[in-house]
C-alpha cells in the first residue's frame, strides 16, 4: 500500500462539479482509499496567465496500484469527466496530477514523480501544507512547510468559500 498525494484543478466550466466528480471516481479505484483532503483554493493561473482563475485541492490516497497504472487511471478519469486536449498550461475542465507516490522517485518518459514543479507552485504547496505539512519531499529533503516558506511563487492562493448551492 502506497501513500499518494494528488493535485486536482479546474478553471473551465463547472469547476466544483469537475473536482467533486474526480474525487469520487478516484475514491472508487480498485485498492484505493482516500484518507485526507485539503480545502478548495482559488488560485491565479500559473504558466499561461491569460485565462480564468483555478480551483485547486490536494487529496491523499492509499493505494495498491502501481504508479504507472494509477497515472493511466487518472488520465482516464480526466477524459471521462470531459477534459479536452489542449496546450500545456492552458485552461482545462479537470487536471489531476500525481504529486507524490510514497517516497518513490520516478523519472521516465511517462512520468516524473514527485511532480517536477511542486516547489514552484503555491497552488500545490498551500493545500499540501494544510494536510501534510511534515511530509518530506524525497528529492529536496525538505518538508512541505519548508518548501512553502521558501517558494519564489508569489501568485495569490485563497481558501474558496462554497456557496449554499455548491457542494
Amino acid at each position: 500500500m502506497k501513500e499518494v498525494y494528488l493535485g486536482l484543478g479546474s478553471n473551465k466550466g463547472e469547476r466544483i462539479s469537475f473536482i467533486e466528480k474526480a474525487v469520487s471516481e478516484i475514491g472508487h479505484l480498485p485498492g484505493t482509499k482516500i484518507f485526507t483532503r485539503a480545502g478548495i483554493y482559488e488560485t491565479e493561473p500559473w504558466g499561461n496567465i491569460e485565462q480564468d482563475d483555478y480551483l485547486n485541492t490536494v487529496i491523499g490516497i492509499n493505494t495498491t496500484m502501481k504508479a504507472e497504472d494509477l497515472l493511466k487511471e487518472l488520465k482516464r478519469i480526466e477524459k471521462h469527466i470531459g477534459r479536452m486536449e489542449n496546450k500545456k498550461w492552458s485552461e482545462r475542465e479537470i487536471d489531476i496530477d500525481l504529486l507524490f507516490y510514497g517516497d518513490d522517485i520516478i523519472d521516465n518518459d511517462n512520468m516524473i514523480v514527485p511532480h517536477g514543479h511542486i516547489d514552484k507552485r503555491r497552488f500545490v504547496l498551500v493545500p499540501m501544507n494544510e494536510i501534510a505539512p511534515d511530509l518530506i519531499h524525497p528529492v529536496f529533503k525538505k518538508s512541505i512547510s519548508q518548501l512553502l516558506d521558501s517558494t519564489t511563487d508569489n501568485l495569490k492562493v485563497f481558501k474558496y468559500k462554497l456557496s449554499n448551492t455548491e457542494k
